[in-house]
């Protein structure tokens, strides 16, 4: 088996073909995929086939007309007019799609973070306050050294809609891998009994085949803010297609890093980098990008996987081992799915940085030296790896090829696009002796 779901991506579209796409031209791109589909075979037969099934994801990630996202800004914008909206183009997330533009389904907060004189007009109320403070504390205590272990109770579930009934539907849900991080994971319950990843297997899941569209797990996880200590593998300072490629990277990495020896200088520097030269932003799905941390070098922006990548991908350009890294930030008061990245440094091992979270935002600091080598413990790591195939592994091509945060299923007509999930923490203790103490 290939351990790289999206292989096929090291071939190139005809230039006709990519500029009906770029075009948004996509009913007469649809029809001469179909053709060269016909008449191809192995790996580019199936390069065709994922670009013939991404024509179907970009009307789904870009839902609105201009008049559409403007009456939807100007309720949460004061003062916002059409003639200001207009405007702020480039701030506005858009494509054209068969001669019309449509606007991203995130375009909102995008368009506040691109365009900051839109902040103070913002009408939105910041609630997050508790749960920053909670990361604070908890990130304070990690930097004393007493930050006890934490125990989380989860419920992963996933519904299939508009299958047949009777039908008999494959689901992935993600489950956190044994590490140094999670040094003890126990299944507790389930829908029906699942086939389980090893425990080390770099998308971990719990696979279910179901006629009953519907599938459930439960379980403990034993979190401990240490540096994992798993070997160094070759492919971790190797290029990995499509989306870790070293060729736009590689003069500003050279930059950044020429005539420094030691492995910790280069590395801070390629990460003060990133994290002063990009801008958090929602980007649509990541099986719709070619080349991920190219477009974040080149656009300067993205969410916390795209940085990610950016800076795993500069790092093994410097001859730094670097992973990958996903699955929840769980913080006990919200929560929600997040990726990070690791590198390895003797003697340590694997340590953490994120950084998203190293951004500096609302003046804390602290963040940006934190977030280099450290993490706070509010983690459900489920991925080590990017477009890693499943065990056992998906017929169909996945929502997302990069990595299983939230679930994926599958049935005989093909892949169930997004399916409804449910993700959530329902206890969370603090751990002072064996696991499974109160």
């Amino acid at each position: 088996m290939i351990m790289n779901v999206l292989y096929f991506m090291r071939h190139r579209l005809p230039e006709d073909l990519e500029e009906l796409i770029k075009e948004g031209l996509h009913s007469k791109a649809r029809e001469e995929l179909e053709n060269m589909i016909e008449s191809s075979s192995g790996s580019y037969r199936r390069r065709l086939e994922f670009e013939l099934d991404r024509l179907n994801r970009w009307p789904v990630q870009y839902p609105y007309t201009l008049k559409e996202a403007y009456e939807i800004a100007r309720k949460s914008i004061k003062g916002l007019t059409w003639e200001e909206f207009q405007s702020l183009s480039y701030c506005l997330d858009r494509i054209k799609l068969e001669g019309e533009v449509r606007v991203f389904r995130r375009f909102l907060p995008n368009m506040v973070w691109l365009c900051p004189s839109l902040k103070a007009r913002y009408l939105e109320e910041d609630s997050r306050e508790e749960e920053r403070r909670a990361l604070r504390e908890r990130a304070l205590k990690v930097m004393k050294g007493d930050a006890e272990p934490l125990i989380f109770r989860v419920r992963a579930e996933l519904e299939v809609e508009n299958v047949p009934e009777g039908e008999k539907v494959r689901i992935w849900l993600p489950v956190p891998r044994v590490s140094s991080l999670h040094p003890e994971v126990k299944v507790l319950s389930y829908s029906e009994e699942p086939y389980i990843s090893s425990e080390d297997y770099p998308q971990r899941t719990a696979f279910f085949e179901t006629t009953t569209h519907k599938a459930w797990v439960e379980y403990e996880v034993l979190t401990v803010p240490h540096f994992d200590v798993e070997e160094v593998e070759r492919e971790h300072l190797e290029e990995r297609i499509p989306h870790i490629r070293f060729s736009v990277v590689k003069e500003v990495v050279k930059s950044l890093t020429e005539g420094v020896d030691d492995p910790m200088v280069k590395a801070r520097r390629i990460w003060d980098w990133v994290v002063e030269n990009t801008t958090y932003t929602y980007v649509h799905d990541y099986a719709l990008f070619d080349n991920i941390s190219e477009f974040a070098f080149m656009r300067r922006r993205g969410d916390c996987g795209v940085q990610a990548i950016l800076l795993i991908t500069m790092l093994r350009s410097a001859g730094i081992p670097a992973r990958w890294q996903s699955g929840w930030y769980a913080n006990p008061v919200r929560w929600g799915m997040h990726d990070w990245a690791q590198m390895y440094v003797e003697p340590m091992g694997w340590v953490y940085l994120d950084p998203s979270f190293g951004h500096p935002r609302g003046g804390e600091l602290w963040r940006k030296d934190f977030y280099f080598g450290r993490v706070e413990g509010f983690r459900l790591a489920f991925n080590s790896e990017v477009n890693y195939p499943f065990d056992p592994p998906k017929t169909h091509f996945r929502s997302d090829p990069v990595d299983n945060q939230a679930g994926e299923a599958e049935w005989e007509g093909g892949n169930v696009y997004m399916p409804k999930t449910r993700l959530e923490i329902l206890e969370v203790r603090r751990e002072f002796s064996a696991f499974g103490s109160r």
